[in-house]
């Protein structure tokens, strides 16, 4: 966990939570409040019955990211949004521009009418910005740059909470005026954990300073990946913050970690479900309990899949500055389903892309869940040889009583089967694995089904970590116990071998350990040595795999540092004993192929662009001097999720990584065109879920990887 100094994070050490409550709900601008039941809802401006126009100060602070990742002549590269103030000055958030038939106004001031369309003299201005410009340099483990070799454009990733605390410990607080902080063609992640991506930026009150901000980027001349466009992300942002200008931004973290209740977080609390039609499959799900998504900030309106660059579409406004995009919002009839004092437009500027009024997301039952349907289709069985080639799989098998199946259900398309998990025992001294027999089943049937796979043939392997569990080997007196716990659960269940999958922030790289092939990073040099000990004392028939999030493995191509490459050092270590690494391409944000083009995850191309780094080789943190050399085909897979792709997307993925055979319009052209025959497979979490879904993955790329001639 990263701590603010100051007044961030560990001054709340030393203040009540009443005192804070406070500090962060003054903020720097004028609001107003309107009741809605029991609700008191806050919204930026003058109280609209009043019918005065109110002016609030602002500040731009354009931000000039360094990057320690990414060096030119010596010097780390910069992304600078200085050249983005005068666009910026010129765009809807500052000029007059039309919307509708109202007369030409600021964006901001637009919203506020449309939402309150009956306050005729009524309007909320945001005076001409003072400019105080910021540096941040950014270490190599808090972010990355991506360049499009073809056209030269750039844009950066970034941890959102690093960027927002530094700004603020270089601009105190600016009474009485809203900041712009302002980024250039830069995404962002949450929670200090790059697979929580991507946002274009946020908005609230500042802890640290008690400054009103919005953070966002403006985007000029940046890779075609990236489809909104210029002050889009500006607007969005600053929408939120009109409709919740009392949000603290920091607050959702600590929701997660110290598991808070959200009816307890500062600013405007409101229940809403996506609506259907803005992301194909998504509408009916929990969009968020304030005004922007969780952890993204995004708007209902928006459309981007989970890690990839936010994406919706946008309102083209013409005015005196020019032409420009305006990100299209809810309004805050829309939220709260209610009509007076508001008008009939649920959203702006376009009126028409919200239709009906937010559903509230359902009450969640703790332990409630639902019991496994049966599958109405028949699990296809295998009727080719042994080729080399695998179908791996997860066998969750933890869920409320009833709601599970049993290993011996498990369809016979599954070679290798991943029981998920052993945790680490946070009751017992560090580095201790504990695993328990799923609910529903008795242990010693449960080992029966362990041994009836494998008289099947099958491998059968358990799984240690799993996401949200920290693990941490930073002590070299514990790998003794880490060892021995782990041998004691293999020899009793009677395991073909062990999984790796310690997810961030476990295994982070310490800052100065820059090497890969000379990692001294305690817990990583722990982790490698307690394998070793493993394999030797269970022999050379014992399986060792890794599954690393996106973060872990590709990423340390454009930066090694924290999360970034945190794999790398492992996976080079045991290359000897290593059955295979199968990184995961779902839990992972834009990265860059070896073509130099950048890719969003869920695509053939990412797929294949990620693999190649790890059959190809690549140079870690860009750097020539340091070359990860190429993993063995044989011990490569690919790592799908059930609810995150189709098994046409994963039959194209495997087809073209396999056999070299590019599909129609996948543009990433990998470096061997004959592809690699010899690599093991495809891995998907989970077979649960395959099962649900009427064995949909593996009656379809079981057969497909079954069916291709043997690897030698």
């Amino acid at each position: 966990m990263r701590v603010a100094t100051g007044l961030g994070l560990l001054g709340l050490m030393a203040a009540s939570m009443g005192s804070l409550r406070a500090a962060v709900a003054q903020g720097t601008v004028p609001t107003f409040t309107q009741k809605h039941g029991a609700a008191t809802l806050t919204m930026v401006g003058g109280d609209p019955a009043k019918g005065n126009t109110t002016t609030i100060p602002t500040v731009i602070a354009p931000v000039r990211l360094e990057f320690e990742s990414k060096k030119v002549a010596g010097k780390p590269f910069a992304m600078d949004a200085a050249g983005d103030v005068a666009p910026i000055e010129r765009s809807p958030v500052f000029a007059k521009f039309r919307y509708g038939k109202e007369a030409p106004t600021q964006y901001a001031d637009a919203m506020l009418r449309a939402t309150f369309p009956k306050e005729k003299n009524w309007h909320t201005e945001l005076a001409k910005p003072r400019v105080k410009p910021v540096t941040v340099t950014v270490p190599a483990g808090y972010g990355y740059v991506l360049e499009s070799k073809s056209t030269g454009t750039y844009a950066a990733i970034v941890d959102l909470e690093f960027v927002q605390q530094e700004v603020f410990k270089k601009l105190p607080k600016q009474d009485g005026a809203l900041v712009f902080v302002v980024t250039h063609n830069t995404a962002f992640y949450a929670m200090g954990d790059a697979t929580v991506c991507c946002s274009w930026g946020t908005h609230g009150v500042d802890r640290a300073t008690g400054n009103s901000f919005v953070l966002a980027s403006y985007l000029r001349n940046a890779p075609a990946v990236i489809t909104d466009k210029d002050a889009q992300p500006l607007t969005q942002q600053l929408a939120e913050f009109v409709n919740d200008p009392l949000m603290d931004p920091l607050f959702q973290r600590e929701l997660y970690e110290k598991k808070l209740n959200p009816a307890t977080a500062p600013g405007n609390a409101v229940s809403w479900m996506r609506p259907e039609g803005m992301k194909p499959g998504d509408g009916g799900r929990c969009g968020g309990n304030r005004v922007a998504s969780t952890y993204f900030q995004l708007e209902p309106t928006d459309t981007n899949p989970k890690n990839n660059f936010p994406a919706s579409q946008p309102q083209v406004v013409h005015g005196a500055g020019g032409l420009y995009h305006v990100q299209n919002v809810a309004l805050m009839p829309w939220y709260v389903g209610a009509a007076e004092p508001y008008g009939k437009a649920f959203s702006f500027p376009d009126a028409t892309m919200l239709g009906e009024p937010a559903k509230a997301c359902p009450e969640r039952r703790p332990g409630a869940m639902a019991a496994a349907p049966k599958p109405t289709e028949e699990p296809f069985y295998p009727t080719a040889k042994p080729n080399g080639h695998k179908l791996i799989g997860y066998w969750s098998g933890y869920g409320a009583k009833g709601t599970s199946f049993s290993l011996r259900e498990v369809s016979p398309q599954w070679d290798y089967i991943l029981v998920a998990f052993a945790t680490p025992d946070k009751t017992a001294p560090e580095g201790t694995m504990t695993f328990r027999t799923p609910p529903d089943f008795d242990t010693e049937q449960f080992k029966s089904d362990i041994a009836w796979l494998k008289g099947k043939g099958k491998k059968v392997m358990i799984s240690l970590g799993g996401g949200g569990q920290h693990f941490t080997l930073a002590d070299p007196k514990r790998v003794p116990t880490y060892v021995a716990s782990v041998e004691q659960i293999v020899a009793e269940y009677g395991f073909d071998g062990i999984d790796i999958d310690f997810e961030s922030p476990s295994l982070s790289i310490d800052a100065g350990d820059t090497d890969f092939r000379h990692p001294t990073t305690p817990s990583i040099v722990n982790l490698i040595d307690a394998l070793r000990q493993l394999h030797d004392h269970f022999g050379k028939n014992f399986m060792i795999s890794l599954v690393p999030e996106g973060t872990q493995i590709p990423a340390g191509y454009p930066s090694y540092g924290g999360q970034f490459g945190s794999y790398l050092a492992i996976t080079y270590a045991i290359r000897d004993i290593l059955t295979f690494i199968d990184v995961q391409d779902y839990n992972t944000p834009p990265l860059q192929g070896l073509d130099g083009e950048i890719y969003q995850p869920g695509t053939v191309d990412y797929h294949a662009a990620m693999t190649e780094l790890l059959l190809h080789g690549f140079n870690v943190g860009g750097d020539p001097k340091m070359f990860f050399p190429a993993v063995p085909a044989k011990q490569v897979a690919v790592g799908f999720l059930t609810g995150d792709t189709t098994s046409g997307i994963v039959d194209q993925a495997m087809d073209y990584i396999i056999t070299g055979k590019r599909p129609e319009g996948v543009k990433y052209r990998m470096r061997s065109a004959k592809g690699y025959p010899e690599m093991i497979g495809a891995m998907f979490w989970t077979i649960d879920a395959d099962r649900r879904l009427n064995y949909v993955f593996s009656n379809s790329v079981g057969p497909q990887l079954h069916g291709y001639p043997p690897s030698k």
